[in-house]
């Protein structure tokens, strides 16, 4: 790949790495062995190179490591891997300090006595600033992101590796169920996906949790608990904390996960019969407007027309995506003007919706008017 540095070549030698020191009782114990009889499958050279064969196609990527159990084990076995490949893309490390808990700093110092025996360059990147009162788990999801892309950009990877399983695509699943999300929301996250020009690499997405924390104790590494994994004050935990029972039912992680991927399925076809609709109704699209023909459109089904309306509105509006329930309020108000050829015009997430006669139009909605500040009562008249 032109442009991109080189790939990395690596020695052929094996660490014996001892467990860390835990700190202040913050981290696993590695002494406690996985009895024989429960222990999960060792991971396979075949194995590995299944999981890790999307590494393949960059020359240079970012690992986050937080130093739990499951990006612990990423960072141990994509070493692994390249061990016994002898050659492979450049790996480098980054822990992101949230700034949210005292134990954090010590927990990146293990990642980084880690790194250093692994023979991986690693940096710590800090969320600065102040925290929101609300919303911080999601707040702190989306500044991890943001500090990685951009440490990315500056080591000239093109990737970054993240430690997703299969529980936490279950727990995906659910989360964006409670929330009421449509299919796009509902296929979960991919193996491979884009975002902030990277690629985002999820190999772990069919492994159990449980696997990894064995893994990590049959080679006698400790990794750290993170205790707002446990906090009933926040969904995702509450969420993980109905798992059990859930299973108990049949709803377990293997079979949501199950149900994320036939919903990429259907996803993966519906945007295919979107993208042909779009050349068909659209009469015109412009950087300012686009124009539908109406009936066209709306002999579409439902969800090929709502999803081309959404698209522009998006792209148009000033408010990004629309909340997917008030853009099928608006779709179904405009659809029914259609059908008693009445005229419609309607805002939503910054954009204009105008209907009238066969054609439909989107373009930016116009500033609202600051209504005057009232006279104060001792002002001449």
């Amino acid at each position: 790949m032109s442009g991109k540095p080189p790939a990395r070549r690596w020695a052929r030698w094996t660490a014996n790495i001892p467990a860390p020191v835990p700190p202040s009782g913050r981290r696993s114990s590695a002494s406690r062995s996985v009895p024989a009889a429960e222990a999960p499958a060792p991971f396979t050279l075949r194995e590995r190179d299944h999981l890790f064969r999307a590494f393949l196609n960059h020359d240079r990527i970012l690992l986050a490591v937080s130093g739990g159990p499951d990006s612990t084990a990423l960072m141990v076995l994509a070493h692994d891997w390249l061990m016994a490949r002898g050659d492979g893309p450049a790996l480098e490390v980054a822990t992101v300090d949230h700034g949210l808990r005292p134990e954090s700093r010590a927990e990146a110092a293990e990642v980084n006595a880690l790194c250093r025996r692994l023979g991986l360059p690693w940096e710590m990147l800090h969320w600065a600033g102040e925290k929101p009162a609300t919303g911080i788990q999601e707040a702190a999801r989306a500044a991890r992101y943001e500090l990685l892309a951009d440490h990315a950009r500056r080591i000239g990877a093109d990737a970054v590796a993240l430690a997703h399983t299969l529980d936490d695509q279950a727990e995906t699943v659910l989360f964006r169920l409670a929330r009421g999300s449509g299919l796009p929301g509902l296929s979960a996250m991919k193996p491979v996906s884009r975002r902030s020009g990277l690629d985002l690499l999820r190999p772990f997405l069919d492994v159990p949790k449980a696997r990894l924390v064995a893994f990590l104790e049959g080679r006698g590494l400790a990794f750290a608990r993170d205790p707002g994994n446990g906090d009933a004050r926040f969904a995702r935990p509450r969420l993980r904390a109905l798992a059990p029972l859930l299973a108990g039912e049949g709803l377990d992680a293997a079979r949501l996960a199950r149900f994320a991927e036939r919903v990429a399925r259907v996803e993966a076809a519906i945007a295919a019969a979107v993208d042909v609709a779009r050349h068909a109704c659209l009469k015109a699209r412009e950087d300012d407007h686009a124009q539908f023909d109406a009936p066209l459109l709306f002999a579409q089904p439902d969800e090929i027309s709502l999803r081309l309306l959404i698209a522009e509105v998006a792209r148009l509006g000033t408010e990004g995506t629309p909340e997917l329930g008030k853009a099928e309020r608006l779709h179904a108000a405009l659809k029914a003007a259609f059908v008693a050829r009445n005229p419609c015009t309607r805002t939503l997430a910054g954009a204009l919706v105008r209907l009238k006669g066969h054609a439909l139009s989107v373009t930016g909605a116009p500033e609202r008017r600051k209504k005057p500040a009232p006279l104060a009562s001792n002002s001449p008249r």
